[in-house]
């Protein structure tokens, strides 16, 4: 029997940390590892259009995303990976998509209003059209589901919702996927546990992927644990929540223990907390370097998935073609 669709992107904007790991990856990897769906997994480049970044830093961001995912466990046997912009299907759509979406509608992302504030010179009409293309990126496969978090299902009922317009006018078509809501742990600063986990901020407040050993010790030792006023606790906090994350279950309760009965020493808590990680990610680095040192492997996966997944992408394009009238 044919396997449901899932499919999920991501924007090459930089190394991955450790909250998109938890937040996205992991959970790419698990989906595929199930066994239920044929998933397909994009780098969604033409989304990083709307932001500022040279054509050689977008290339090379792309590489560096691609080694990190395969390295992460995306099996290219198993799943598809490919690069959006690689699947010209998806523009089309999009433009199609355009063409049925109010202003209204757009205007209401709060990821536009968001991103309004946070690149408010850069206020392109990328940023406003995004939600038509993202659910072109989503449609084109006829997913059974979608994986997505708190902060995406608006992006998810805008997609829905195109796909009633789209059928109400030309002829029922598009099903409406569902959404898979991952239960993401809120991954926190290590210097601002008030905030989430970003580069926006400063390396400091991260823990990539491929940071070596030495870095993360250095990174966690400079971490926030208790202040004056208590909010220290959240650091805490934090630092407990990786360790459930990417430790043993005996030494995450351990800690755990230790904090409600005041014996807890945030030295011995930062040093666990490295290792597990350093430790969770040891064959990640390995085969990340691998990969960076072989870029041809990682271009003959990326054409291999561009190919496969342009099979279906391009079956669903025809067919709106037609359905609208310009084929």
């Amino acid at each position: 029997m044919k396997k449901p669709i899932i499919l999920s992107g991501m924007q090459p904007t930089g190394n991955l940390h450790i909250g998109n790991y938890l937040g996205a990856l992991k959970h790419w990897v698990d989906l595929q590892n199930s066994g239920k769906y044929d998933c397909y997994f994009f780098i969604a480049d033409l989304h990083s259009l709307t932001g500022d970044m040279t054509a050689e830093e977008r290339r090379r961001q792309i590489t560096m995303l691609a080694a990190e995912i395969l390295a992460a466990g995306i099996d290219p046997e198993t799943s598809t990976l490919f690069v959006q912009s690689h699947v010209p299907a998806h523009t089309e759509l999009g433009w199609i998509f355009d063409c049925v979406t109010s202003i209204a509608e757009l205007e209401r992302m709060t990821q536009f209003k968001d991103k309004s504030v946070s690149q408010e010179k850069n206020i392109n009409a990328g940023l406003f059209t995004y939600p038509a293309l993202m659910a072109a990126d989503i449609l084109l496969y006829k997913p059974e589901a979608v994986p997505v978090g708190d902060d995406q299902i608006q992006h998810l009922e805008l997609t829905c919702d195109i796909a009633k317009k789209f059928n109400k006018r030309y002829g029922d078509f598009f099903k409406e996927p569902k959404a898979v809501l991952t239960k993401t742990p809120r991954i926190k600063s290590l210097l601002e546990p008030t905030s989430k986990m970003s580069k926006s901020k400063g390396m400091g407040h991260v823990i990539e992927l491929a940071d070596e050993p030495a870095v993360i010790e250095k990174k966690l030792k400079k971490a926030v644990t208790a202040t004056e006023g208590g909010e220290g606790s959240l650091g805490v906090e934090n630092l407990l929540l990786l360790l459930e994350n990417f430790s043993t279950d005996a030494s995450y309760k351990s800690f755990v223990a230790a904090e409600k009965d005041g014996s807890i020493r945030y030295g011995d808590l930062k040093k666990a907390v490295g290792d597990a990680i350093s430790t969770h990610f040891e064959s990640f680095r390995t085969r990340r370097k691998e990969l960076l040192e072989n870029h041809n492997e990682i271009a003959d996966i990326l054409i291999n998935g561009a190919h496969r997944a342009s099979e279906i992408a391009n079956k669903t394009l025809a067919d709106v073609r037609k359905m609208v009238g310009i084929r």
